[in-house]
């Protein structure tokens, strides 16, 4: 297992030399800094905590400050762990997009998108009622939250019942995801498809748990050198 963490910043479409068009997400990734590492003689797991993205003491905790500065580095604003890390690194050290390649099955974590309080419709794709002319009045309503007799006899609901409630906002995750491409310079991933959360939300890039085996890298149409030869 190895993670990343980094940022959301949009979607948009490459194409390959054959003339294929795959819709990807841009994530940045500067390189995250190894916090701290957790093992099972100190704390029952074995895990690396890292570090993305500085923040201005003032703007954040004591307590963030002094665990960063462990590790001789500035306080970070994203502090995530990756349990079962096969990375071999040690506290202070970096970790950037290069731990991924072309081709690479990943998970992709984040917080999703929060579209406030909704029905059980659009939050759970109920059905809705009959509209006949004379007919149940209960079109977009819950329904009944009758189990089997046990809300009678208990006066209870049982768990998981579908009603309205906040949809979104929530830690999802898109799994079995591809890496189209590797940017070291610019610090980035182009990864097929799309990903959890808003613009600029924070998402980890991980090793996909169930992943069936990663895909041949494509090859990309290149502008930049299409354009320095018509100049």
């Amino acid at each position: 297992m190895k993670g990343l963490l980094g940022r959301k910043l949009g979607m948009t479409q490459v194409f390959t030399e054959d003339g294929v068009l795959i819709p990807v997400t841009v994530v940045e990734a500067t390189p995250n800094v190894v916090l701290q590492k957790k093992t099972v003689e100190s704390d029952g797991y074995n895990a690396i905590q890292l570090g993305f993205e500085e923040i201005k003491e003032k703007r954040t905790t004591k307590a963030n400050v002094g665990h960063c500065a462990k590790a001789n580095t500035s306080p970070k604003r994203s502090i995530q762990e990756v349990r079962d890390c096969e990375l071999d690194v040690n506290v202070g050290d970096l970790v950037d997009v290069t731990i991924f390649e072309a081709g690479e099955t990943v998970d992709v974590i984040g917080t999703s998108k929060g579209k406030g309080y909704n029905g059980t419709i659009v939050r759970n794709n109920a059905h809705q009622g009959p509209k006949s002319h004379g007919g149940s009045k209960n079109i977009r309503h819950i329904g009944s939250l009758a189990t089997n007799g046990i809300t009678s006899r208990q006066g209870r609901i049982m768990k998981g019942t579908i009603m309205a409630g906040q949809e979104g906002g929530y830690r999802t995750t898109n799994q079995n995801l591809t890496v189209i491409k590797v940017d070291k310079e610019n610090n980035y991933l182009l990864i097929k498809g799309n990903v959890p959360g808003p613009k600029k939300g924070f998402v980890m890039v991980r090793t996909a748990k169930t992943s069936k085996g990663n895909k041949a890298p494509v090859t990309l149409v290149d502008y930049s050198a299409n354009k320095e030869v018509q100049e």
